[in-house]
């Protein structure tokens, strides 16, 4: 069963798990099932019968809409995973592999950032409700196999990017956002676009499928609750992101920054390994030629008038 199944990361696992064989997977839509209610969450496992579980399920968006839904989102991802733990613990089910975030780690973490160190501060406060939220699902992991012996691991994907992203300007994060700024504005005709902050932090970027390969490897060779990064292990500031995105969709304007508006976590890189040595993970695609696929794929719907 892959809650989230239906969203961006889950369609890539789903494409992965079948290219391994796999060929009875359960992917529950939010409006058949309610994840935030724990009676639909019973309903559901009663249902699905899994005996595997993915849980990426959550409410989630970019910079503004995590300052515009602090509540709702801590509320919401909380209660989401804990419904899951507690439901897969009362199945019976035999591993669940759960998704975190890397908001979940401290505002100032130190560069590259390691699984010790999660707990070394607040998270930046602009996504903070919902980093806790899913950080929470740690603490579950460790507790329910401590005290029932539940087999649930937790892993900590980067920036994820790729065909597929969701391109909504009121919730998207960094990548299709850019994306979609360069490209109506050179439609547009436009000279400028305005971009949020002064484009110093940086950020590491995974390409979805990969992410992926990296879930089905841990459900298959990983059995612990320590906490795992999946990620590349390497970083770009988001004033050289938007210059070449600028560059690789043709916008030939001015990239102006807005110094008011926040900049997020000063800095992302990840220490990636851990994966490497717990279950063989490395990410495949490196970002210079992974960039080229969203940017296609969102030019190609945004002919079409899908996007």
């Amino acid at each position: 069963m892959v809650t989230g199944g239906a969203g961006f990361l889950g369609s890539y696992l789903i494409e992965e798990l079948k290219r391994r064989g796999a060929q009875d997977i359960f992917v529950p839509l939010i409006g058949d099932y309610d994840l935030v209610d724990r009676q639909s969450v019973h309903r559901l496992m009663a249902d699905a019968k899994p005996d595997l579980v993915f849980h990426l399920a959550a409410q989630v968006g970019g910079i503004g809409a995590n300052r515009q839904n602090p509540g709702r989102y801590m509320f919401s991802n909380a209660m989401m995973g804990l419904h899951v733990f507690e439901e897969c613990r009362l199945a019976r089910v035999k591993k669940l592999v759960a998704v975190g975030t890397i908001c979940a780690y401290p505002k100032f973490t130190p560069v590259p950032f390691k699984e010790d160190d999660l707990w070394n501060g607040y998270p930046e406060e602009t996504n903070a409700p919902y980093g806790i939220a899913k950080k929470m699902m740690l603490v579950l992991s460790q507790g329910y196999r401590e005290q029932y012996g539940m087999n649930s691991v937790v892993l900590f994907p980067v920036n994820l990017y790729g065909p597929r992203d969701n391109f909504n300007p009121e919730s998207s994060h960094v990548i299709p956002a850019l994306i979609r700024k360069c490209v109506e504005a050179r439609e547009a005709g436009r000279d400028e676009i305005v971009l949020w902050g002064d484009g110093s932090p940086t950020r590491e970027f995974l390409y979805a499928a990969d992410a992926a390969e990296g879930l089905v490897m841990a459900a298959a060779k990983y059995d612990a609750s320590d906490p795992v990064n999946l990620g590349t292990g390497t970083e770009i500031s988001i004033g050289d992101l938007a210059v070449l995105i600028a560059e690789q969709t043709g916008f030939r304007g001015r990239l102006r920054w807005d110094p008011s508006q926040p900049n997020g976590q000063p800095r992302r890189r990840l220490d990636v390994t851990r994966a490497r040595e717990r279950f063989g993970f490395v990410a495949r695609t490196k970002f210079a030629d992974g960039l080229r696929a969203p940017i296609d794929y969102f030019e190609e719907q945004h002919a079409k008038g899908a996007l």
